[in-house]
């Protein structure tokens, strides 16, 4: 039978054998998980050389709020931890635990629909409120009569505690649910039957208060006595400027790996690529990955979890959109940059469109980069999402000069391949596997409270159309 396809005699060299004698083009290896790494790249370094970065500050007075923390253990069953109480101003560095747990016991859970009313500016304060769970807004009357929104409150705020510590206190503003809330309240007189009980809790008060009526400057810190204005010869208070005794010193954090490689792969197959170098390269990158990531995510010293609370606030609707920046950027002097998750930009941008604003844009490095007042927007992908699909962004004012955020690091380590970074040879063992030890030392400081704020809460997930 005849062959199906007709066969001809090939008149030149098959271009599969002709490989057999060419020199490949290859190209270094590459890795999908390399990112900008624009917060390594803006950070202004400052060389510890001691290792350990301390930020002295004058002395404050005003007591910050933090946030209390509820379990929920089910629909019904909704609990303050006691231990967090002590994030309310009043209840600062108390620390008797069976004091806690009482306070702790006087809060019942109460659910609010959206738009009911919580309390009434000028009213008086007869309870305490922690939020479980929801958005409240705080809004007053204006001097013409208009209705003026003075902020968003949500999970782990609270308000009223001047219902342990003042004699007739009033509310300064009106509180309304802006959704579904879980909050938690605690009645005046249960808690004054407490403060009754408790001579520990009465004594902690009365220094509480005695700091708050001290003379401060806008900020909470001592002031500084100046005279100005006057004439003739008055005599002239003298004057001192107070440190904080207790500052707060950051040691150098480090990330640290073991690269293995064979002393045959290293010896034979260097051309045209040194194998060492490839190996180094890649694992280098691992790592500057995984200290952008600390430099945000650490508990320690990571920027989203030590931003003070006084500079966190939370989207007015849910979307980013130009007026919860213009918020953002409006608490610092000298913002320098934004710093947001691409889904997070995303969802400004289609605030923007819809508005029918364009974003405008900045050159940074010779890169061109979206910009808001003309503050440059970094994508950084190792913000985290939450599983309700919310995130945060974050404003940075950066530099020692300017007292704001500031990396660490240290220079000059034995063996050092880059800042702050070194390689160190460990041996061979019996496998013929030599051994190099690859250490990253870095940190990040806050220099003053303001120098950093982020935008919470921020809804990123898409509408549908």
């Amino acid at each position: 039978m005849p062959p199906t396809e007709a066969t001809e005699e090939r008149l030149s060299l098959d271009t599969r054998a002709a490989r057999n004698l060419a020199t490949t083009t290859k190209t270094r290896p590459q890795m999908q998980a390399i990112s900008s790494r624009w917060l390594l790249r803006m950070l202004p370094w400052v060389d510890v050389r001691g290792g350990t970065y301390r930020v002295n500050r004058r002395l404050t007075h005003t007591i910050g709020r933090g946030r209390v923390s509820v379990a929920l253990s089910g629909a019904d069953d909704v609990r303050i931890i006691p231990e967090t109480l002590t994030e309310l101003p009043v209840l600062r560095g108390f620390g008797d635990a069976e004091v806690l747990a009482s306070i702790a016991e006087t809060f019942t859970a109460r659910e609010v629909e959206p738009g009911e009313v919580l309390v009434r500016a000028g009213t008086p304060v007869t309870e305490t409120y922690v939020i479980a769970h929801g958005r409240l807004e705080r809004i007053s009357t204006g001097r013409y009569g208009t209705t003026e929104f003075l902020g968003v409150i949500a999970d782990g705020d609270q308000f009223g505690d001047e219902a342990f510590s003042q004699g007739a206190p009033r509310w300064p503003c009106t509180v309304r649910a802006a959704t579904s809330a879980t909050v938690m309240v605690a009645p005046r007189l249960e808690l004054r039957r407490i403060l009754g009980r408790s001579p520990a809790l009465r004594e902690h008060i009365e220094r509480y208060l005695e700091n708050t009526f001290r003379p401060v400057n806008r900020r909470g810190e001592a002031t500084v006595t100046i005279a100005s204005g006057h004439v003739g010869e008055p005599r002239l208070d003298g004057t001192f400027v107070d440190y904080d005794l207790h500052p707060r010193e950051y040691e150098l954090s480090v990330t640290q790996t073991v690269l293995r490689v064979h002393t045959r792969v290293a010896d034979l197959y260097n051309d045209p690529m040194n194998q060492l170098e490839q190996q180094l390269r890649l694992t280098i990158h691992e790592i500057r990955e995984r200290e952008e990531w600390e430099l945000l995510n650490n508990r320690e010293f990571g920027l989203l979890h030590n931003t003070d609370y006084s500079q966190r606030i939370y989207t007015w609707s849910g979307p980013p959109t130009p007026d919860d920046l213009d918020d953002l950027i409006s608490m610092r002097r000298k913002t320098r940059l934004l710093l947001a998750h691409p889904k997070a930009i995303a969802a400004f941008f289609r605030e923007c469109n819809r508005r029918g604003l364009v974003v405008g844009s900045t050159d940074v490095n010779g890169h061109e980069i979206p910009a808001w007042r003309g503050i440059p927007i970094f994508p950084c992908g190792k913000i985290p999402i939450a599983k309700d699909m919310t995130t945060s962004i974050l404003a940075l004012r950066t530099g020692e000069d300017d007292q704001g955020v500031v990396g660490l690091y240290q220079t000059g380590i034995p063996e050092e391949y880059e800042p702050g970074l070194n390689v160190r040879f460990m041996g061979i063992n019996s496998q013929a596997v030599m051994s190099y030890l690859v250490s990253a030392y870095y940190s990040a400081a806050i220099l003053v409270p303001d120098a950093i704020g982020i935008l919470e809460h921020v809804d990123v997930a898409a509408p549908r159309s």
